[in-house]
């Protein structure tokens, strides 16, 4: 029986590599989102923005292995309306980022930051885990794994539990890159223009990424 185990493990282990990183991989709005948000604050508070966006995927591959196809009719119907809260979050956060680094870029060099309120790691951390489980991509692509599930009448916990924790581990891996590369960006451009140009243009292209979920609607 332990011969038997071996290969079961391996391919929930690798399946759920694979459907981790296919999730997190393709750059979109929480991506831009969230390398915009390392490049104003620091590391630490983007690290724990990344595991907020990995720990929703887990959410979802764990929801996808558990529940099986029988989640199917529940989850498809919310996908509308999910992706209009989304692009409205995703539009909103985009606005009240542009709005916060122009009013800093015009506000004496000396009084722009001592009025700055600071994103807290877990403020961070909470905000990129609700935008995340708000996204309708990310319910898209979770949701063709609930229909394509197993559901055996003798679940395999342990195969469950190596899916769910290698989607974290993938998203999260790919999710800190993101992050890193949002600190250096921060690190580059130190200079007030240069961090009011970073702060529009990930702004802009939110919007447009928001505004092209909503067209690209079926």
């Amino acid at each position: 029986m332990g011969t038997d185990a071996s290969p079961t493990v391996t391919g929930h282990l690798v399946a759920g590599l694979l459907a981790g990183y296919g999730i997190a991989v393709p750059v979109g709005a929480v991506a831009a989102h969230l390398m915009a948000l390392t490049a104003r604050t620091s590391l630490r508070t983007g690290a724990c923005a990344a595991l907020g966006v990995a720990t929703a995927d887990g959410v979802y591959a764990l929801v996808a292995m558990v529940a099986g196809a029988a989640a199917a009719p529940v989850v498809l119907p919310l996908i509308g309306p999910l992706r209009w809260v989304s692009a409205g979050v995703l539009i909103a956060l985009a606005l009240r980022s542009a709005a916060h680094a122009l009013a800093t870029y015009r506000q004496p060099h000396t009084a722009g930051r001592n009025d700055e309120k600071p994103v807290t790691p877990a403020r961070a951390y909470t905000s990129l885990l609700a935008l995340t489980l708000l996204n309708p991509m990310t319910v898209i692509y979770f949701a063709a794994l609930v229909v394509g599930s197993q559901t055996d009448a003798t679940p395999d916990h342990l195969g469950q539990a190596v899916f769910t924790l290698a989607a974290f581990a993938a998203s999260a891996s790919w999710q800190l890159l993101l992050a890193g590369g949002g600190a250096l960006v921060g690190r580059a451009l130190t200079g007030r223009r240069g961090r009011l140009g970073t702060a529009l243009a990930s702004s802009s292209l939110i919007v447009a990424l928001a505004v092209h979920l909503l067209v690209a609607a079926p």
